[in-house]
């Protein structure tokens, strides 16, 4: 998939940036990647693989606008309350780069349609703040074989990680599960809501940030990805640390 004369000019920092390129860039263009959920994570996530190139984003969420969302979701602006997360998202994107497809899923993700979407992706994404359904969303990446970064945060914290149980590592074993990081499933009642234990605007922005990269390093072939590792963030603390599973 070649670039036009306008798509070199817009995306000129990456195509002089070794390991990218032009060919990185071709690659981020034939990329489809789903995002679940516009909000806090969503919105970093968008804005920043809508400005990267990535030819199609689908982003899934059936929630709208309130005025409690706009401290951390920053795609979103004060005259969209009301509106659906989606449409304002779509917006944005396209604002920002009119060059790409932006799909949008007006709904919740669920195991009766979670395959269906997932399935004309390459990549899913996981902001979701919901851990039910993210265990949706895992396990329907995982049998439809795609790669899954998935992130979360509370208060002051964050974590990323990306999952491809399908592929093997280099000792010939299968990647790690998402069910291997959380064997124990706790339920939506056990795990406090944002609502009651807050979280800084800019937690999310640092989270939804890494786990941007972490997609474009799958798309484009570069580095390291997160893959059975699990990066954790302090952000009262300014800290990064890591834990291996699986």
């Amino acid at each position: 998939m070649t670039l036009s004369g306008e798509e070199a000019k817009r995306y000129a920092r990456h195509i002089v940036l070794k390991g990218v390129g032009g060919q990185g860039q071709q690659r981020l263009k034939s990329s489809k990647v789903l995002i679940i959920g516009a909000g806090g994570l969503g919105s970093p996530i968008i804005a920043y693989l809508a400005g990267a190139g990535v030819g199609t984003i689908g982003i899934v969420d059936n929630d709208v606008i309130s005025l409690s969302n706009l401290q951390r979701q920053v795609i979103h602006t004060t005259n969209g309350v009301g509106v659906s997360k989606v449409k304002s998202a779509k917006d944005f994107a396209l604002s920002l780069n009119p060059e790409i497809k932006i799909n949008i899923y007006n709904e919740r993700i669920k195991r009766e349609n979670a395959k269906q979407i997932i399935a004309d992706y390459d990549i899913v994404v996981d902001g979701c703040d919901s851990f039910e359904t993210r265990l949706v969303v895992s396990d329907a990446a995982q049998e439809e074989k795609k790669y899954l970064v998935a992130g979360g945060v509370s208060m002051f914290d964050g974590h990323v990680s990306v999952f491809a149980p399908f592929l093997k590592n280099k000792n010939d074993k299968y990647n790690p599960k998402f069910k291997d990081l959380y064997p124990d499933v706790p339920t939506n009642a056990k795990l406090p809501a944002c609502e009651e234990t807050g979280v800084i605007g800019a937690v999310t922005g640092v989270i939804g940030t890494l786990m941007a990269m972490e997609v474009i390093k799958v798309i484009v072939g570069l580095g390291d990805p997160l893959i059975g590792r699990l990066l954790l963030y302090d952000g009262s603390s300014a800290k990064f640390s890591e834990i291996k599973y699986g």
